[in-house]
């Protein structure tokens, strides 16, 4: 099959693993050239070997802690001076926090998932959306999680995070509907990922899926035939709905 995103530019947070790791590599196998964010070195450099043997284009790589907003902010220079454009943002880099009764949680922990959940993809739409709408098909996807939607006990920071997260990209979606650029929301239920297993540690991970399916419907959702915008990817239904 022709590749369908050739020659797409692509940024993809968390990519030094998990659903991250499985988008990149799929974005990459679609024809995309991949900007690769994460903390991890090593698992980025894993990423672009395993793109390059898949036959991609070898991955742009970029080291950056997204608590680190200027760092967000000279990226989005960058890939302006570079590129001219960028064609597909998908942030999903995220944090899971303590899973507390919400008066145990210590300040500093709160800030961090905020940080990371919340402020940092605000700064990605700060900062990238002159690119994303210099793309003839701007595509932008954000990882949720059906805890924003159904709060449960002692998951405060995570779920609030999360459904903070919700809005951000509906009221994104709203301000860019006359655009090229499409928003949406994917939530990928119970997945095989390192965050799970700290989530849920009784829990056996080969009854789950792994992050590869999940990859598969991302990438759906970046193809410029795409036209629905604000809406949510609800892994167990299999099709879009709207958020809440």
């Amino acid at each position: 099959m022709s590749p369908r995103l050739p020659g797409k530019i692509a940024l993809v947070t968390g990519a030094s693993r998990g659903i991250g790791y499985a988008t990149a590599l799929a974005l990459a196998r679609d024809g995309a050239h991949v900007v690769a964010v994460a903390r991890t070195v090593g698992g980025l450099e894993e990423l672009d070997d395993a793109i390059r043997a898949a036959g991609g284009s070898p991955a742009t790589l970029v080291p950056l802690d997204l608590k680190d907003y200027d760092g967000i902010a000279r990226l989005a220079a960058a890939l302006n001076e570079r590129y001219r454009r960028l064609d597909i943002l998908v942030g999903n880099a995220g944090i899971l926090g303590p899973l507390s009764p919400l008066g145990h949680v210590p300040p500093k922990e709160w800030d961090d998932v905020i940080a990371v959940n919340v402020t940092a993809n605000w700064h990605f739409i700060r900062t990238m959306d002159p690119l994303l709408r210099l793309s003839d098909a701007g595509r932008v996807v954000f990882l949720t999680s059906g805890v924003g939607a159904k709060p449960r006990a002692y998951w405060g920071p995570y779920a609030i995070s999360k459904a903070a997260l919700d809005a951000l990209a509906r009221t994104y979606a709203a301000e860019t509907m006359t655009t090229n650029v499409r928003v949406n929301l994917l939530n990928p239920g119970p997945t095989r990922t390192r965050m799970r297993a700290a989530a849920m540690p009784g829990e056996d991970p080969m009854s789950l899926k792994t992050a590869e399916p999940v990859a598969d419907k991302i990438v759906e959702l970046c193809l410029p035939e795409l036209q629905e915008t604000g809406k949510l990817y609800d892994f167990r239904q299999g099709r879009l709905v709207e958020p809440g």
